[in-house]
């Protein structure tokens, strides 16, 4: 006689709140165990990282930025702000860019990497932030544009950080939705679906200003940068370069995840996902267009000509071919061919452009002229690396537990009933 292991529920008793609470905790213990291998190179090469990152922080507010940085009075900005804030935030605009694609032009095939994507930008403004507390002389004046102590309504800085915090709640709201499927809540679920239009459409128009409101920054450095990386139009280049870097960086970010995740991916997007790489490509494409025809007027109208011919201008040479005219190129043969290898490759080239691009207005261009330069330290390097990181850790723990790459198979039953004995139950199979 075959055993019957199906869980059973009295039916004269429904499950207690207490019972109810004591299924989520056990469901929570269950999530947190290791899923998959753990000793794999890129778990223990990460890890070490980690480590050693987590040390030089502490060292770093133990006994200053001075400790393991080369910052000074003269150059107070440096790789923290210049990539993981500077770099880091555009790189992050493939969200917005996506969210408004698919919710507001309604192009709903690039629907399957949405979640991915808004959840990797939500995880890149969440650390970026946290790079931007290791530069800060006195971290805790941070919440000073938010709590009222000293607002500075005329600054920049002001507008970036409030743009900043509304952006990231606006992301999370985007994503929670997931959550809600994961943790088995329909009820919460349907009102958090009801306020994902009206995050989309702040998020957008939040991200649009403060992508500009980073390029607005060294506006006001005008004898500080160098002449060729300098211009008015400085918030238009930032906010244009988001687009194809966000792109870029999607496209990067679903080709890894489509092989790393594929056995969570939905079978019947595994065939459109070609058509949706190329489809980022062409957007992308358009926006170095843009951004490049911007970059001659720029130049033409400055009339920097004599510049050219200089260690810098070389310098300048290097990153319009090889991080603007090469990728154009590259970009055009493979929409034109359908080439998914090809756009992939330009992708990569395209995210080393703009990293270049970004590094020289906020770094390498900047007091060009000084003779004592700065020159990032180990230490800073290896901190910059490990919140890339936590950051890679954080979106592959939540892709492998939360239904991110694909709709939660059970979800559409749930959602029309929704007993309680079925969540409670949701959670002990899940913990077990």
């Amino acid at each position: 006689m075959e055993k019957n292991n199906a869980v059973a529920f009295p039916h004269a008793k429904s499950p207690t709140g207490a019972d109810t609470v004591k299924g989520f905790i056990r469901f929570l213990l269950g999530e947190l165990k290791p899923k998959g291998k753990i000793l794999t190179p890129f778990n223990v090469i990460s890890g070490w990282i980690i480590l050693g990152g987590l040390i030089l922080i502490v060292i770093r507010f133990a006994y200053g930025l001075g400790s393991i940085t080369n910052l000074s009075q003269e150059y107070p900005w440096g790789i923290w702000i210049g990539f993981d804030v500077v770099t880091g935030v555009a790189f992050a605009g493939g969200a917005y860019t996506l969210c408004f694609v698919v919710h507001i032009l309604n192009f709903k095939k690039y629907e399957p990497i949405l979640r991915a994507t808004v959840l990797n930008g939500f995880l890149a403004y969440c650390f970026y932030a946290g790079a931007l507390l290791l530069d800060l002389g006195r971290p805790w004046n941070v919440i000073n544009p938010i709590i009222g102590n000293a607002f500075g309504y005329s600054s920049v800085l002001f507008l970036v950080a409030w743009h900043f915090l509304l952006y990231t709640i606006c992301q999370f709201v985007e994503i929670f939705p997931a959550v809600t499927e994961w943790l088995y809540w329909p009820k919460i679920r349907k009102y958090a679906k009801l306020c994902t239009t009206g995050a989309v459409i702040f998020g957008i128009t939040l991200s649009t200003l403060h992508q500009s409101g980073l390029g607005a920054l060294f506006m006001m450095a005008s004898n500080k940068i160098h002449p060729l990386w300098y211009s008015g139009n400085i918030p238009i280049l930032f906010f244009v370069s988001s687009v194809f870097a966000g792109l870029s960086m999607v496209i990067a970010e679903s080709s890894l995840s489509h092989r790393i995740f594929r056995d969570q991916i939905d079978p019947r997007h595994h065939a459109s996902f070609d058509d949706i790489l190329l489809g980022m490509a062409k957007g992308a494409l358009g926006a170095l267009f843009a951004y490049f025809f911007l970059k001659v007027i720029d130049f033409v109208h400055g009339s920097h000509w004599a510049l050219i011919d200089t260690p810098m201008g070389y310098w300048y040479l290097v990153e319009i071919v090889g991080g603007i005219v090469l990728p154009i190129i590259l970009f055009t043969i493979a929409i034109l061919k359908n080439n998914v290898r090809l756009v992939q490759i330009s992708a990569f080239i395209t995210a080393l452009g703009v990293i270049l691009n970004r590094l020289n207005v906020s770094v390498i261009a900047f007091k060009w002229y000084s003779a004592n330069r700065y020159y990032p330290s180990w230490a800073e390097v290896w901190v910059t690396a490990a919140v890339i990181c936590m950051e890679i850790w954080a979106f592959r723990w939540i892709v492998s537990r939360m239904p991110i790459m694909n709709a939660h198979p059970a979800f559409p039953e749930v959602e029309k009933t929704h007993p309680k004995e079925t969540e409670v139950l949701q959670w002990k199979v899940s913990a077990s």
